[in-house]
């Protein structure tokens, strides 16, 4: 029998259909997939943000952060229709978002300054929350989470509304509560570090990890083999 740390380690959306002993659309590292190359895509099209802000051109900046925002929705998708999902592409896909929200930031403090010098202790605040989860990751599995939990996905788009509405002058607001969103996120996500023993991807919740704890324990407990 599969022992608590193994299940764990296997990702707890993927629904494996096993044939004998061999899983039947096994979740394994592969590099070259779709999802991944809209990840790189999506870096490098991140790095532009900075130049574009410095130049002053803020509309080209907001739609081309939506089209790289909205790009994440859509690897997502494909990961899962296409079946080719992976360890390597859920650490892809963490790392993309992160270097798209820092590029979302140097380039938002140089187009808006003089409104987002007023909120830089609500931008500390979140920055520190992720800090605080990645720099627990890191310490814990020598790696950075990648569980892209339902809070999560629901972050990114207010975080996508937020710095729209904040660029375009429409209102502050929607900012800070996806910068509240995103701290909550996060301390859900080191919480989910602190209960998984092994590193692990796309955890939808911590109520699924609990869920998943306790049957384990339940099964140990009733199995005279273990």
């Amino acid at each position: 029998m599969m022992n608590s740390a193994e299940q764990l380690a296997s990702p707890a959306t993927d629904q494996r259909n096993t044939v004998g002993n061999e899983p039947e659309h096994p979740y394994k590292d592969r590099y070259l997939t779709i999802p991944n190359v809209i990840c790189i895509v999506r870096v490098l099209g991140s790095l532009c943000l900075i130049a574009v802000a410095a130049a002053g051109y803020a509309k080209v900046f907001v739609v081309s952060f939506v089209l790289l925002s909205l790009s994440d929705w859509i690897d997502g998708k494909l990961a899962r229709w296409l079946n080719q999902r992976s360890d390597f592409g859920a650490r892809l896909d963490s790392a993309s978002d992160s270097i798209l929200y820092a590029c979302l930031l140097v380039g938002s403090l140089l187009l808006k300054w003089d409104v987002l010098r007023h909120e830089l202790v609500w931008i500390a605040v979140g920055l520190a929350s992720y800090a605080v989860t990645t720099g627990y990751g890191l310490w814990k599995y020598g790696r950075v989470p990648s569980y892209h939990t339902y809070g999560a996905k629901m972050t990114q788009w207010l975080v996508l509304i937020g710095a729209v509405a904040m660029l375009l002058d429409v209102s502050i607001w929607p900012l800070r509560l996806a910068i509240v969103a995103a701290v909550f996120t996060n301390l859900e996500a080191t919480a989910m570090t602190y209960c998984l023993p092994v590193w692990t991807a796309d955890v939808l919740s911590i109520r699924h990890v609990k869920e998943v704890r306790n049957r384990q324990q339940q099964t140990e407990s009733t199995d005279p083999g273990e």
